[in-house]
């Protein structure tokens, strides 16, 4: 197979027309997110949860956070993890659920979750009786029968229902079903996820793999292993190099040779384009982190800076809040990684002005 020799500006347009933030926006929330493969779930909300802003970075006007309660509400998406995905996508999770029931534990982190749950084994069968008898049910609404805490450094020590219905799901026994305001209903998974073949876990990975490429565009055959969702994907696609960065990349050969027209864009700190900080820096030059957990004192672009997409480019950081008792999307600074020319300037305050108008503040500059 020939290896894709691609330049920098290639390889950029690639993975922004892949994440859907090229100049023509797609028009439906299910069908982005069947492309996207998922919206991160995180409840951090300075501006907007990152569900909702990253719909909003490609949708437009044309988004409102309560189409995402009703899709879920309809099934055609589903909860799975710290993520919304495609409900159909789920067969693929299932497998891998699977897979860990079978297997034996062999990492000492897998050995504590097997014994805590051999230990708890009578509440967990508690648990399934429930939910099947009156499932859904919020946490609070299943008893605490466990005869062995958990125990963490976490904000999950002692908090046994939670723990235990968290690992269940990791198990393909239990679901997330719908939320009753911001708390989970949880069901039986059989009840919630479609009643569909599952696939041998090895094709479901690839499959995995192939759906993550068409939504990242470039990507790494491997990487550093991270939470939520791999980065890499393994052998999906075909070989590439990129000029001036060092080692191969995979590409996903449909968005090769494909025109491009770029726009202005305000990504969440949790955006795809933007989450992998390693390839970030590669293919864009661009530096970033969340830096909501440093001291005030120590943060370079604010609490919840949104990265700013220019056509090909991600050329600063926007350091906003939205302060909704006093009506107004406060704007902070805008960093500028580069001098913006009077076209960049323009486009990036339209879109500050576009989301004040989404989330109905004024905006005031500080």
């Amino acid at each position: 197979m020939n290896v894709h020799m691609l330049s920098r500006v290639d390889a950029r347009r690639i993975a922004i027309r892949a994440q859907l933030l090229h100049g023509e926006r797609p028009t439906g929330l299910t069908d982005m997110v069947r492309h996207l493969t998922l919206l991160q779930l995180d409840p951090t909300a300075a501006i907007a949860p990152a569900v909702d802003l990253v719909s909003w970075s490609r949708l437009g006007a044309a988004y409102a956070p309560e189409f995402l309660v009703q899709v879920l509400k309809e099934r055609q998406l589903v909860e799975i993890g710290a993520t919304v995905r495609p409900v159909e996508d789920a067969v693929l999770f299932r497998a891998e659920m699977l897979a860990m029931r079978r297997r034996p534990p062999v990492a000492d982190w897998e050995k504590r979750f097997h014994g805590w749950l051999e230990a708890n084994d009578a509440c967990r069968r508690d648990i399934l009786a429930r939910l099947e008898a009156d499932g859904p049910l919020l946490s609070r609404d299943i008893p605490d029968t466990c005869v062995l805490p958990w125990k963490s450094a976490g904000w999950t020590n002692d908090q046994n229902v939670i723990r235990l219905l968290g690992l269940m799901a990791d198990l393909g026994e239990v679901a997330i079903a719908g939320r009753q305001g911001r708390n989970r209903l949880w069901d039986l998974a059989e009840r919630v996820y479609p009643d569909a073949p599952v696939p041998d876990p090895e094709e479901a990975l690839r499959e995995r793999d192939e759906r993550r490429l068409r939504a990242l565009g470039i990507a790494r055959a491997k990487s550093t292993k991270v939470p939520i969702e791999p980065y890499d994907v393994g052998g999906a696609g075909e070989p590439a190099v990129v000029e001036g960065v060092k080692g191969e990349w995979r590409v996903d050969p449909m968005y090769l040779g494909q025109p491009f027209e770029g726009r202005a864009a305000l990504l969440s700190p949790f955006d795809r384009l933007v989450h992998d900080r390693k390839r970030a820096v590669e293919l864009f030059d661009f530096e970033y982190g969340v830096e909501m957990y440093k001291p005030a004192a120590k943060r370079r672009w604010g609490y919840f800076a949104l990265p700013i997409l220019f056509h090909e480019r991600l050329v600063g950081k926007l350091d906003a809040t939205a302060d909704r008792k006093a009506g107004v999307l406060r704007v902070n600074a805008v960093h500028e990684d580069e001098a913006f020319t009077k076209e960049m300037a323009v486009a990036v305050d339209a879109e500050v002005d576009a989301l004040a108008e989404w989330l109905e503040l004024e905006v005031e500059h500080s």
